[in-house]
């Protein structure tokens, strides 16, 4: 998935871009939790998720 893509919904919708990134995983789970209970840190874990070099 380009990364440019994953960026853009991670800011707009967090949790679809951890999952397009790890799939479901406990990564998917966190981020989930902590888009519903206040949007920005959700946010912040995505974009951590989405730009680390790790690909796995």
């Amino acid at each position: 998935m380009n990364r440019l893509v994953l960026i853009v919904l991670s800011i707009f919708l967090p949790p679809v871009a951890v999952f397009l990134k790890k799939g479901i995983m406990p990564t998917f789970w966190i981020n989930l939790i902590l888009t519903l209970i206040f949007f920005i840190p959700g946010v912040i874990h995505a974009l951590w998720i989405v730009t680390k070099n790790k690909n796995s």
